[in-house]
């Protein structure tokens, strides 16, 4: 096998041995895909300083994430399907970023269930709410996050409504998916997956089934998904959530600098700088383009935390260097995860630690916690004004 040294080798890898829906699912974005493309390739308009004659020894990348110590400024960001990437993936993903001294976060729409994750694993993990209409089943499932001892509650406020995902829906995607003869015929390919998938009981969306009104299977899923997003979510439901939950909140899908100081108002104690990957309002900026207003709103009363868009250590660097305090990677360890499982995960871990770690001390930084801007070069309309 090609020895694997970039995200783009598991990427590769992934691809080969994922059914198609499951790998478009990740590998897409909504409408045009403008914004899901604008994510990575705005990350490459900013250029690195390299510095020389400077003491490079006794790195250090370790740093805090709302107050939890991490072995470099990285989260595993919250994404659904994960279990159908690889049997029993949430775990698997959850144990690897346990192993390797950095956050998990357990989607809403995960096939392993809360309680599935906590038996199997020793750290406390953190948990991604998508707020439903039902709000006896929210305020069950924040229950059920208290007692399976989830350290951290990531609230997701960017999916209201669902973007158009052009891919999925050609697929068949949906809760559970529709198999039609294409997809049918592209699973039969993917013999690998297929055994894996035989060997678990876990196929349908654990925190979901069993828990949610009248959701007694994959059955009578569907009808439940497509009604429950709430579109009447505000800032009101946000502070009664807070209160709710009561532990260490972050709040997630922020993009605009107003929406920034609401946050900010509120208490949370993080916020996230994310367009959800690309995957809801197609044509808004990038989040690294974001990033610099959102902090000039907020100052230092929140920390603010990026994702979307990062697919190596130069993009980790690059984010803190603009003044991010941590970031959430989501693709970059779903390739990992489909492409070898738990061992997967930690690859593109262990890929980004290292570019990371490299491209911090060829700019002539050896702590995490000292890097500002004075190491990039950006252009000058990058943060241009956007009438």
């Amino acid at each position: 096998m090609t020895t694997i040294t970039t995200i783009d080798d598991l990427k590769a890898i992934y691809r080969r041995r994922v059914p198609r829906m499951f790998y478009d699912y990740t590998e897409s974005g909504s409408w045009t895909e403008q914004t899901f493309r604008d994510n990575v390739s705005d990350f490459d308009l900013i250029r690195l300083r390299q510095r020389i004659a400077v003491d490079m020894s006794d790195r250090t990348l370790a740093s805090t994430m709302a107050g939890q110590e991490v072995a470099m400024p990285v989260a595993l960001a919250p994404v659904g399907f994960t279990g159908m990437q690889s049997a029993d993936g949430e775990i698997k993903a959850a144990r690897a970023a346990e192993a390797f001294g950095v956050p998990y976060t357990l989607s809403t729409m995960s096939i392993c269930s809360i309680e599935d994750v906590a038996a199997h694993t020793s750290e406390p993990f953190w948990f991604q709410l998508y707020v439903m209409r039902d709000e006896e089943f929210v305020d069950n499932i924040i229950a059920r996050a208290k007692n399976a001892g989830v350290s951290a509650l990531v609230l997701t406020l960017d999916l209201q409504v669902l973007g158009q995902r052009h891919k999925d829906l050609k697929n068949g995607l949906s809760a559970p998916p529709k198999l039609t003869p294409a997809t049918i015929a592209n699973l039969a390919t993917k013999w690998r997956w297929g055994f894996e998938m035989l060997q678990t009981r876990r196929h349908s969306f654990g925190n979901i089934v069993g828990h949610a009104k009248n959701v007694e299977n994959m059955g009578s899923l569907s009808s439940w998904t497509a009604e429950q997003f709430d579109p009447k979510l505000d800032w009101n439901t946000i502070a009664r959530l807070k209160e709710k939950w009561g532990g260490r909140l972050i709040l997630k899908g922020i993009l605009d600098p107003d929406d920034a100081v609401r946050a900010a108002d509120l208490g949370c104690d993080a916020i996230v700088v994310s367009n959800h990957g690309g995957r809801q309002l197609d044509g808004a900026l990038s989040s690294i383009r974001m990033l610099p207003s959102i902090l000039a709103a907020v100052g230092d009363r929140v920390e603010v935390w990026l994702d979307s868009g990062i697919r190596s250590g130069q993009d980790v660097l690059k984010a803190r260097a603009m003044g991010a305090h941590g970031v959430m990677i989501g693709r970059a360890y779903i390739y990992g995860l489909g492409a070898m499982g738990q061992a997967g995960v930690t690859k593109s871990l262990e890929i980004i630690m290292r570019e990371l770690d490299l491209t911090m001390a060829l700019c002539g930084k050896r702590d995490i916690n000292t890097v500002d801007r004075d190491i990039l070069l950006i252009p000058k309309d990058f943060e241009g004004d956007w009438a």
